[in-house]
Protein backbone atom coordinates (compact mmCIF):
# COMPACT_ATOMS: atom_id res chain seq x y z
CA UNK A 1 0.00 0.00 0.00
CA UNK A 2 1.24 3.69 -0.88
CA UNK A 3 0.30 5.96 1.42
CA UNK A 4 -0.46 9.75 -0.53
CA UNK A 5 1.27 12.22 1.16
CA UNK A 6 0.57 16.58 0.91
CA UNK A 7 -1.93 16.67 2.94
CA UNK A 8 -2.60 19.87 4.47
CA UNK A 9 -2.50 20.33 8.50
CA UNK A 10 -5.52 21.04 10.06
CA UNK A 11 -5.65 24.83 11.41
CA UNK A 12 -5.26 23.95 14.90
CA UNK A 13 -1.76 21.72 14.02
CA UNK A 14 -0.56 24.27 11.47
CA UNK A 15 -0.78 27.25 14.10
CA UNK A 16 0.99 25.09 16.84
CA UNK A 17 3.99 24.02 13.50
CA UNK A 18 4.77 27.82 12.81
CA UNK A 19 4.81 28.97 16.69
CA UNK A 20 7.12 26.19 17.01
CA UNK A 21 9.32 27.15 13.78
CA UNK A 22 9.37 30.65 15.15
CA UNK A 23 10.73 29.65 18.29
CA UNK A 24 13.64 27.13 17.07
CA UNK A 25 14.52 29.99 14.66
CA UNK A 26 14.82 32.42 17.70
CA UNK A 27 17.15 30.00 19.07
CA UNK A 28 19.38 29.66 16.01
CA UNK A 29 17.77 26.81 14.38
CA UNK A 30 19.12 26.74 10.65
CA UNK A 31 16.66 23.36 8.49
CA UNK A 32 15.44 22.94 5.42
CA UNK A 33 11.60 23.58 4.44
CA UNK A 34 9.98 21.22 6.90
CA UNK A 35 6.47 19.44 5.43
CA UNK A 36 4.18 17.58 8.48
CA UNK A 37 1.76 15.66 7.69
CA UNK A 38 -0.75 13.50 10.36
CA UNK A 39 -1.18 10.03 9.34
CA UNK A 40 -3.24 7.17 11.90
CA UNK A 41 -0.99 4.62 13.08
CA UNK A 42 -1.46 2.13 10.31
CA UNK A 43 -0.16 4.61 7.81
CA UNK A 44 2.62 5.94 10.21
CA UNK A 45 3.52 2.11 10.67
CA UNK A 46 4.11 1.60 6.92
CA UNK A 47 5.95 4.73 6.67
CA UNK A 48 8.22 3.52 9.62
CA UNK A 49 8.85 -0.01 8.13
CA UNK A 50 9.79 1.64 4.85
CA UNK A 51 12.76 3.46 6.35
CA UNK A 52 10.56 6.62 6.80
CA UNK A 53 9.63 6.76 3.05
CA UNK A 54 6.49 6.20 0.99
CA UNK A 55 7.38 3.98 -1.72
CA UNK A 56 9.79 1.32 -1.70
CA UNK A 57 10.80 -1.71 -3.68
CA UNK A 58 8.89 -4.84 -2.91
CA UNK A 59 10.25 -6.67 -0.18
CA UNK A 60 9.16 -9.17 2.83
CA UNK A 61 11.27 -7.53 5.18
CA UNK A 62 9.32 -4.32 4.98
CA UNK A 63 6.09 -6.65 5.60
CA UNK A 64 8.04 -8.06 9.01
CA UNK A 65 8.85 -4.86 9.60
CA UNK A 66 5.28 -3.58 9.78
CA UNK A 67 3.69 -6.87 11.13
CA UNK A 68 6.07 -5.97 14.25
CA UNK A 69 5.17 -2.32 14.50
CA UNK A 70 1.46 -3.01 13.94
CA UNK A 71 1.50 -5.98 16.86
CA UNK A 72 4.09 -3.71 19.04
CA UNK A 73 1.04 -0.80 19.16
CA UNK A 74 -1.92 -3.31 19.68
CA UNK A 75 -0.42 -4.84 22.93
CA UNK A 76 0.86 -1.63 24.47
CA UNK A 77 4.28 -2.88 24.23
CA UNK A 78 5.42 0.45 22.06
CA UNK A 79 4.24 3.48 20.18
CA UNK A 80 5.62 5.90 17.42
CA UNK A 81 4.93 9.75 18.38
CA UNK A 82 6.79 11.00 15.03
CA UNK A 83 8.92 10.15 12.18
CA UNK A 84 11.48 12.57 10.06
CA UNK A 85 13.59 12.03 6.94
CA UNK A 86 16.71 13.71 6.09
CA UNK A 87 16.10 15.31 2.28
CA UNK A 88 15.30 18.67 1.03
CA UNK A 89 12.32 19.70 1.84
CA UNK A 90 12.23 17.68 4.75
CA UNK A 91 9.56 15.36 5.59
CA UNK A 92 8.02 14.63 8.85
CA UNK A 93 4.98 12.88 10.07
CA UNK A 94 2.73 13.17 13.01
CA UNK A 95 0.74 10.65 14.74
CA UNK A 96 -3.02 11.66 14.23
CA UNK A 97 -3.61 10.09 17.87
CA UNK A 98 -1.32 12.34 19.53
CA UNK A 99 -2.70 15.35 21.90
CA UNK A 100 -2.13 18.95 21.89
CA UNK A 101 0.87 18.72 23.98
CA UNK A 102 3.02 15.68 22.34
CA UNK A 103 2.02 17.05 18.99
CA UNK A 104 4.12 20.43 20.19
CA UNK A 105 6.38 18.24 21.84
CA UNK A 106 6.95 16.61 18.54
CA UNK A 107 7.31 19.32 16.18
CA UNK A 108 9.62 20.94 18.49
CA UNK A 109 11.53 17.78 18.32
CA UNK A 110 11.40 17.73 14.34
CA UNK A 111 12.81 21.15 14.04
CA UNK A 112 15.99 19.92 16.05
CA UNK A 113 16.52 16.87 13.82
CA UNK A 114 16.15 18.91 10.49
CA UNK A 115 18.58 21.17 11.90
CA UNK A 116 21.03 18.80 12.73
CA UNK A 117 20.27 17.07 9.15
CA UNK A 118 21.13 19.89 7.63
CA UNK A 119 24.28 21.23 9.20
CA UNK A 120 26.06 17.87 10.46
CA UNK A 121 28.83 17.70 8.12
CA UNK A 122 28.41 13.63 8.46
CA UNK A 123 24.95 14.60 6.51
CA UNK A 124 26.67 16.51 4.15
CA UNK A 125 27.50 13.84 1.35
CA UNK A 126 23.53 12.09 1.91
CA UNK A 127 21.42 12.87 -1.20
CA UNK A 128 18.79 15.07 -0.36
CA UNK A 129 16.57 13.72 -3.07
CA UNK A 130 16.79 10.54 -1.63
CA UNK A 131 12.74 10.47 -2.01
CA UNK A 132 12.51 10.91 -5.45
CA UNK A 133 15.69 8.63 -5.49
CA UNK A 134 13.28 5.65 -3.52
CA UNK A 135 11.04 5.99 -6.18
CA UNK A 136 13.29 5.24 -8.53
CA UNK A 137 14.61 2.12 -7.16
CA UNK A 138 11.50 0.77 -6.65
CA UNK A 139 11.01 1.46 -10.54
CA UNK A 140 13.62 -0.46 -11.67
CA UNK A 141 13.25 -3.43 -9.16
CA UNK A 142 9.63 -3.76 -10.30
CA UNK A 143 11.19 -4.14 -13.93
CA UNK A 144 13.91 -6.92 -12.59
CA UNK A 145 10.96 -8.64 -10.97
CA UNK A 146 9.05 -8.46 -13.96
CA UNK A 147 11.84 -9.72 -16.29
CA UNK A 148 13.47 -12.18 -14.19
CA UNK A 149 10.48 -13.80 -11.72
CA UNK A 150 10.00 -12.32 -8.42
CA UNK A 151 11.26 -14.95 -6.46
CA UNK A 152 15.09 -15.28 -8.26
CA UNK A 153 15.17 -10.65 -7.49
CA UNK A 154 14.00 -11.63 -3.77
CA UNK A 155 16.65 -14.33 -3.09
CA UNK A 156 19.29 -11.89 -4.55
CA UNK A 157 17.92 -9.04 -2.69
CA UNK A 158 18.04 -11.35 0.51
CA UNK A 159 21.71 -12.24 0.07
CA UNK A 160 22.61 -8.59 -0.96
CA UNK A 161 20.80 -7.27 2.27
CA UNK A 162 22.47 -9.71 4.50
CA UNK A 163 25.98 -7.57 2.90
CA UNK A 164 24.90 -4.42 3.35
CA UNK A 165 26.75 -3.55 6.45
CA UNK A 166 29.88 -4.14 4.47
CA UNK A 167 30.60 -0.58 3.17
CA UNK A 168 33.24 1.97 4.22
CA UNK A 169 31.25 4.95 5.93
CA UNK A 170 34.09 7.49 5.78
CA UNK A 171 34.13 6.79 2.33
CA UNK A 172 32.25 9.73 1.21
CA UNK A 173 34.45 12.27 3.14
CA UNK A 174 38.11 11.36 2.08
CA UNK A 175 39.09 11.88 -1.59
CA UNK A 176 40.35 8.02 -3.06
CA UNK A 177 41.54 6.96 -6.30
CA UNK A 178 38.50 5.12 -7.14
CA UNK A 179 39.70 3.00 -9.67
CA UNK A 180 41.31 -0.41 -8.94
CA UNK A 181 43.38 -2.09 -11.30
CA UNK A 182 42.13 -5.32 -11.82
CA UNK A 183 44.45 -8.53 -12.24
CA UNK A 184 44.45 -8.37 -16.09
CA UNK A 185 45.69 -4.72 -15.98
CA UNK A 186 48.44 -5.83 -14.18
CA UNK A 187 49.00 -8.69 -16.27
CA UNK A 188 49.20 -6.41 -19.03
CA UNK A 189 51.36 -3.75 -17.52
CA UNK A 190 54.15 -6.44 -16.51
CA UNK A 191 54.29 -7.98 -20.18
CA UNK A 192 54.84 -4.46 -21.10
CA UNK A 193 57.54 -4.07 -19.18
CA UNK A 194 58.94 -7.78 -20.20
CA UNK A 195 58.91 -5.99 -24.14
CA UNK A 196 61.02 -3.43 -23.25
CA UNK A 197 63.79 -3.84 -25.17
CA UNK A 198 66.33 -3.83 -22.27
CA UNK A 199 70.53 -6.10 -22.57
CA UNK A 200 70.90 -5.18 -25.69
CA UNK A 201 74.64 -3.74 -25.31
CA UNK A 202 76.32 -0.67 -27.13
CA UNK A 203 77.73 -1.11 -30.24
CA UNK A 204 78.41 0.33 -33.73
CA UNK A 205 76.14 -0.72 -36.05
CA UNK A 206 78.83 -2.55 -38.09
CA UNK A 207 79.64 -4.96 -35.18
CA UNK A 208 75.61 -4.70 -33.68
CA UNK A 209 74.49 -8.19 -35.27
CA UNK A 210 77.69 -9.96 -33.42
CA UNK A 211 77.44 -8.61 -29.82
CA UNK A 212 73.89 -8.47 -29.55
CA UNK A 213 72.66 -11.87 -31.66
CA UNK A 214 68.85 -11.75 -32.57
CA UNK A 215 67.97 -15.31 -31.42
CA UNK A 216 70.03 -14.27 -28.15
CA UNK A 217 67.79 -11.09 -28.00
CA UNK A 218 64.51 -13.16 -28.72
CA UNK A 219 65.47 -15.51 -26.48
CA UNK A 220 65.99 -13.20 -23.41
CA UNK A 221 62.81 -11.29 -24.43
CA UNK A 222 61.07 -14.58 -24.38
CA UNK A 223 62.30 -15.53 -20.56
CA UNK A 224 61.36 -12.07 -19.34
CA UNK A 225 57.76 -12.28 -20.46
CA UNK A 226 57.29 -15.23 -19.22
CA UNK A 227 58.41 -13.78 -15.50
CA UNK A 228 56.35 -11.38 -16.14
CA UNK A 229 53.88 -13.04 -16.37
CA UNK A 230 54.60 -15.02 -13.40
CA UNK A 231 55.07 -12.40 -11.44
CA UNK A 232 51.62 -11.17 -12.99
CA UNK A 233 49.71 -14.25 -11.47
CA UNK A 234 51.30 -13.88 -7.92
CA UNK A 235 50.24 -10.18 -7.70
CA UNK A 236 47.58 -9.43 -5.19
CA UNK A 237 44.50 -7.90 -6.72
CA UNK A 238 43.33 -5.25 -5.07
CA UNK A 239 46.86 -3.90 -4.23
CA UNK A 240 45.55 -2.11 -1.07
CA UNK A 241 42.81 -3.38 1.51
CA UNK A 242 39.43 -1.94 0.47
CA UNK A 243 36.75 -1.47 3.34
CA UNK A 244 33.77 -0.86 0.47
CA UNK A 245 33.52 -4.68 -0.09
CA UNK A 246 29.82 -4.32 -2.03
CA UNK A 247 31.75 -1.20 -4.59
CA UNK A 248 34.62 -4.20 -4.64
CA UNK A 249 31.51 -6.90 -5.78
CA UNK A 250 30.11 -4.87 -8.30
CA UNK A 251 33.05 -4.05 -10.14
CA UNK A 252 34.01 -6.81 -10.48
CA UNK A 253 31.83 -10.10 -8.94
CA UNK A 254 30.63 -12.19 -12.20
CA UNK A 255 27.22 -10.94 -11.92
CA UNK A 256 24.23 -10.27 -14.73
CA UNK A 257 23.07 -6.79 -15.36
CA UNK A 258 20.33 -6.86 -13.17
CA UNK A 259 21.50 -8.40 -10.26
CA UNK A 260 24.38 -5.41 -10.29
CA UNK A 261 21.87 -3.10 -10.52
CA UNK A 262 20.25 -4.75 -7.79
CA UNK A 263 23.29 -4.39 -5.72
CA UNK A 264 24.06 -1.01 -6.26
CA UNK A 265 20.46 0.10 -5.11
CA UNK A 266 21.48 -2.24 -1.67
CA UNK A 267 24.15 -0.36 -1.39
CA UNK A 268 22.96 3.15 -2.40
CA UNK A 269 20.49 3.23 0.39
CA UNK A 270 23.31 1.77 2.62
CA UNK A 271 25.44 5.13 2.35
CA UNK A 272 21.88 7.06 2.71
CA UNK A 273 21.30 5.40 5.87
CA UNK A 274 24.57 4.86 6.94
CA UNK A 275 25.19 8.61 8.79
CA UNK A 276 22.04 7.97 11.02
CA UNK A 277 23.53 5.02 12.75
CA UNK A 278 27.19 7.47 12.84
CA UNK A 279 24.91 10.31 14.76
CA UNK A 280 22.32 8.33 16.66
CA UNK A 281 23.36 9.54 20.29
CA UNK A 282 24.09 13.02 18.77
CA UNK A 283 21.09 13.33 16.40
CA UNK A 284 18.31 12.42 19.52
CA UNK A 285 20.11 14.60 22.03
CA UNK A 286 20.08 17.57 20.27
CA UNK A 287 16.52 17.26 18.94
CA UNK A 288 15.67 16.41 22.57
CA UNK A 289 17.79 19.27 24.04
CA UNK A 290 15.84 21.41 21.92
CA UNK A 291 12.58 19.88 22.38
CA UNK A 292 12.87 20.61 26.00
CA UNK A 293 13.78 23.79 26.02
CA UNK A 294 11.40 25.33 23.56
CA UNK A 295 8.55 22.73 25.55
CA UNK A 296 9.63 24.52 29.32
CA UNK A 297 10.03 27.70 27.99
CA UNK A 298 7.20 28.72 25.71
CA UNK A 299 5.15 25.17 25.00
CA UNK A 300 3.34 24.72 28.21
CA UNK A 301 0.28 25.44 29.37
CA UNK A 302 -1.14 24.16 33.15
CA UNK A 303 -2.68 21.42 31.92
CA UNK A 304 -0.22 20.33 30.04
CA UNK A 305 2.32 19.91 32.22
CA UNK A 306 1.84 16.62 33.47
CA UNK A 307 1.57 15.37 30.27
CA UNK A 308 4.64 16.44 29.07
CA UNK A 309 6.12 15.63 32.21
CA UNK A 310 5.42 11.70 31.55
CA UNK A 311 6.43 11.84 28.44
CA UNK A 312 9.44 13.07 28.69
CA UNK A 313 11.11 11.16 31.23
CA UNK A 314 9.56 8.21 29.67
CA UNK A 315 11.82 9.25 26.30
CA UNK A 316 14.71 9.60 28.78
CA UNK A 317 14.32 6.42 30.87
CA UNK A 318 17.21 4.12 30.90
CA UNK A 319 18.42 0.83 31.68
CA UNK A 320 20.97 -1.51 32.54
CA UNK A 321 21.75 -3.15 29.79
CA UNK A 322 20.81 -0.91 27.39
CA UNK A 323 21.71 2.42 25.98
CA UNK A 324 19.43 5.38 25.69
CA UNK A 325 21.21 8.07 23.10
CA UNK A 326 18.33 10.09 23.87
CA UNK A 327 19.53 10.26 27.89
CA UNK A 328 23.09 10.05 26.71
CA UNK A 329 23.02 12.99 24.26
CA UNK A 330 21.04 15.28 25.73
CA UNK A 331 23.08 15.05 29.04
CA UNK A 332 26.23 15.51 27.52
CA UNK A 333 25.32 18.89 25.43
CA UNK A 334 23.75 20.08 28.60
CA UNK A 335 26.89 18.89 30.45
CA UNK A 336 29.24 20.84 27.54
CA UNK A 337 27.35 23.74 27.61
CA UNK A 338 27.63 24.14 30.97
CA UNK A 339 30.73 23.81 31.14
CA UNK A 340 31.74 26.27 28.68
CA UNK A 341 29.51 28.69 30.05
CA UNK A 342 31.85 28.11 33.58
CA UNK A 343 35.27 27.86 31.57
CA UNK A 344 35.51 24.20 33.01
CA UNK A 345 38.36 24.06 30.28
CA UNK A 346 41.40 24.16 29.25
CA UNK A 347 45.20 23.55 30.38
CA UNK A 348 44.34 25.47 33.66
CA UNK A 349 40.84 24.17 34.34
CA UNK A 350 42.35 20.62 33.70
CA UNK A 351 46.00 20.65 35.61
CA UNK A 352 43.61 21.75 38.90
CA UNK A 353 44.00 18.73 41.28
CA UNK A 354 41.26 20.68 43.99
CA UNK A 355 37.81 18.72 43.57
CA UNK A 356 36.45 21.18 45.50
CA UNK A 357 38.10 23.81 43.46
CA UNK A 358 37.20 22.32 40.51
CA UNK A 359 33.16 22.36 41.65
CA UNK A 360 32.80 25.73 42.09
CA UNK A 361 34.78 26.63 38.76
CA UNK A 362 32.70 29.82 37.11
CA UNK A 363 34.56 31.89 35.22
CA UNK A 364 31.16 33.11 33.62
CA UNK A 365 32.49 33.14 29.79
CA UNK A 366 28.82 32.26 28.46
CA UNK A 367 30.72 30.20 25.40
CA UNK A 368 28.01 27.26 26.28
CA UNK A 369 25.39 27.80 23.69
CA UNK A 370 27.98 28.93 21.11
CA UNK A 371 29.76 25.52 21.63
CA UNK A 372 26.84 22.87 21.18
CA UNK A 373 26.59 24.36 18.06
CA UNK A 374 30.34 23.99 17.02
CA UNK A 375 29.29 20.34 18.54
CA UNK A 376 26.57 19.60 16.28
CA UNK A 377 28.43 21.11 13.37
CA UNK A 378 31.42 18.98 13.32
CA UNK A 379 31.20 15.68 15.29
CA UNK A 380 29.65 12.07 15.09
CA UNK A 381 29.05 9.70 18.09
CA UNK A 382 32.76 8.69 18.27
CA UNK A 383 33.93 11.76 18.48
CA UNK A 384 31.63 13.33 20.48
CA UNK A 385 32.13 10.68 23.13
CA UNK A 386 35.72 10.46 23.15
CA UNK A 387 36.11 14.43 23.11
CA UNK A 388 33.66 15.14 25.81
CA UNK A 389 32.94 12.39 28.13
CA UNK A 390 34.24 13.00 31.31
CA UNK A 391 34.91 11.11 34.74
CA UNK A 392 32.72 13.87 35.90
CA UNK A 393 30.02 13.43 33.98
CA UNK A 394 30.20 9.82 34.48
CA UNK A 395 30.46 10.13 38.37
CA UNK A 396 27.27 12.71 38.39
CA UNK A 397 25.04 9.84 35.57
CA UNK A 398 26.27 6.92 37.81
CA UNK A 399 27.62 5.35 34.22
CA UNK A 400 29.28 2.00 34.63
CA UNK A 401 30.60 -1.07 32.24
CA UNK A 402 28.94 -3.83 32.26
CA UNK A 403 29.55 -7.52 31.45
CA UNK A 404 27.58 -10.55 30.59
CA UNK A 405 27.35 -13.29 33.62
CA UNK A 406 27.35 -16.25 32.58
CA UNK A 407 26.19 -18.08 35.92
CA UNK A 408 23.29 -16.42 36.18
CA UNK A 409 22.35 -15.24 32.72
CA UNK A 410 22.74 -11.55 33.33
CA UNK A 411 24.83 -8.14 32.80
CA UNK A 412 26.42 -7.51 35.83
CA UNK A 413 28.85 -3.85 36.53
CA UNK A 414 32.28 -4.98 35.62
CA UNK A 415 33.64 -1.78 36.74
CA UNK A 416 33.56 1.73 37.74
CA UNK A 417 36.23 3.05 36.08
CA UNK A 418 35.99 5.78 33.62
CA UNK A 419 38.98 4.25 30.96
CA UNK A 420 36.67 0.89 30.69
CA UNK A 421 33.12 2.88 31.05
CA UNK A 422 34.57 5.48 27.83
CA UNK A 423 36.63 2.04 25.84
CA UNK A 424 33.33 -0.08 26.37
CA UNK A 425 30.87 2.58 25.07
CA UNK A 426 33.40 3.52 22.34
CA UNK A 427 33.86 0.27 21.22
CA UNK A 428 30.11 -0.56 21.31
CA UNK A 429 29.64 2.82 18.86
CA UNK A 430 32.90 1.48 16.28
CA UNK A 431 30.84 0.93 13.00
CA UNK A 432 27.46 0.54 14.51
CA UNK A 433 28.54 -2.26 16.40
CA UNK A 434 29.14 -4.72 13.37
CA UNK A 435 32.54 -5.75 12.44
CA UNK A 436 34.91 -3.70 10.16
CA UNK A 437 35.82 -6.17 6.94
CA UNK A 438 38.74 -5.44 4.22
CA UNK A 439 38.71 -7.10 0.57
CA UNK A 440 42.85 -7.93 0.96
CA UNK A 441 43.17 -10.51 -2.08
CA UNK A 442 41.01 -11.39 -4.59
CA UNK A 443 43.25 -13.84 -6.43
CA UNK A 444 44.23 -15.70 -3.27
CA UNK A 445 46.61 -18.77 -4.37
CA UNK A 446 46.72 -17.62 -7.51
CA UNK A 447 42.71 -19.27 -8.30
CA UNK A 448 40.40 -16.19 -8.05
CA UNK A 449 39.45 -17.00 -4.36
CA UNK A 450 37.94 -14.31 -2.17
CA UNK A 451 40.08 -13.63 0.50
CA UNK A 452 38.95 -10.86 3.21
CA UNK A 453 40.26 -9.88 6.16
CA UNK A 454 38.63 -8.96 9.98
CA UNK A 455 40.12 -6.06 11.51
CA UNK A 456 39.53 -7.74 15.03
CA UNK A 457 38.93 -5.02 17.68
CA UNK A 458 38.91 -7.02 20.58
CA UNK A 459 35.37 -8.94 19.97
CA UNK A 460 35.26 -12.00 17.70
CA UNK A 461 33.16 -12.78 15.30
CA UNK A 462 29.78 -14.58 15.78
CA UNK A 463 31.00 -17.85 13.87
CA UNK A 464 27.43 -19.11 13.10
CA UNK A 465 27.50 -15.32 11.33
CA UNK A 466 30.41 -15.15 9.63
CA UNK A 467 29.42 -18.71 7.97
CA UNK A 468 26.09 -17.36 6.75
CA UNK A 469 28.23 -14.44 5.42
CA UNK A 470 30.50 -16.05 3.54
CA UNK A 471 27.94 -18.24 1.86
CA UNK A 472 25.95 -15.18 0.45
CA UNK A 473 30.03 -13.87 -0.55
CA UNK A 474 30.30 -17.17 -2.57
CA UNK A 475 26.77 -16.60 -4.08
CA UNK A 476 28.10 -13.13 -5.68
CA UNK A 477 31.59 -14.00 -5.94
CA UNK A 478 31.04 -17.58 -7.32
CA UNK A 479 34.77 -18.98 -6.18
CA UNK A 480 35.95 -19.72 -2.81
CA UNK A 481 35.55 -17.04 -0.15
CA UNK A 482 37.68 -16.90 2.88
CA UNK A 483 37.99 -14.66 5.73
CA UNK A 484 41.13 -13.88 8.18
CA UNK A 485 40.24 -13.11 11.93
CA UNK A 486 40.56 -14.37 15.46
CA UNK A 487 39.06 -17.63 17.14
CA UNK A 488 39.80 -18.41 20.51
CA UNK A 489 42.81 -15.83 20.64
CA UNK A 490 44.09 -17.32 17.76
CA UNK A 491 44.36 -16.07 14.26
CA UNK A 492 41.81 -18.24 11.89
CA UNK A 493 41.12 -18.60 8.61
CA UNK A 494 37.60 -19.50 8.08
CA UNK A 495 36.65 -20.59 4.08
CA UNK A 496 33.75 -21.80 2.31
CA UNK A 497 34.44 -23.70 -0.80
CA UNK A 498 30.98 -23.61 -2.12
CA UNK A 499 30.15 -26.75 -0.21
CA UNK A 500 31.65 -26.96 2.85
CA UNK A 501 33.09 -24.68 5.45
CA UNK A 502 36.63 -25.02 6.77
CA UNK A 503 38.62 -23.45 9.90
CA UNK A 504 42.36 -23.40 9.65
CA UNK A 505 44.23 -21.75 12.61
CA UNK A 506 47.36 -19.72 11.92
CA UNK A 507 50.82 -19.84 14.28
CA UNK A 508 50.70 -16.43 16.42
CA UNK A 509 53.05 -14.19 14.61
Amino acid sequence: MVVTTHRPLPKELSDIQQEMEQHALDYGLDFFKTIFEVLDYEELSMFAAYGGFPVRYPHWKFGAQYDELMKGYSYGLQKIYEMVINTDPCYAYLLSANDITDQKLVIAHVYGHCDFFKNNAWFSHTNRKMLDQMANHATRMNRHIDTHGYENVEIFIDTCLSLESLIDPYAPHIKRDAKVETKEESKRKMDEQGEAPDGRFPAKNYMDRYINPEEVLEEEASQKRQKAREMSDQLKFPKERLRDVLYFLIQYAPLEDWQRDVLTIIRDEAYYFAPQGQTKIMNEGWASFWHSTIMTRHGLTDEGLINYADHHSGTMATSPNRLNPYKLGIELLKDIEERWNKGQFGPEYEDCTDMFEKERWDKDLGLGREKIFEVRRIHNDITFIDTFLTPEFCYKNQMFSFAYNDSNKTYDIQSREFEQIKLQLLNSLSNHGRPVIYVQDANYKNRGELYLEHEFLGVELKLDYAQDTLVNLHRIWKRPVNIETVVDDRPTILSYDGKTHHTDSKEKT
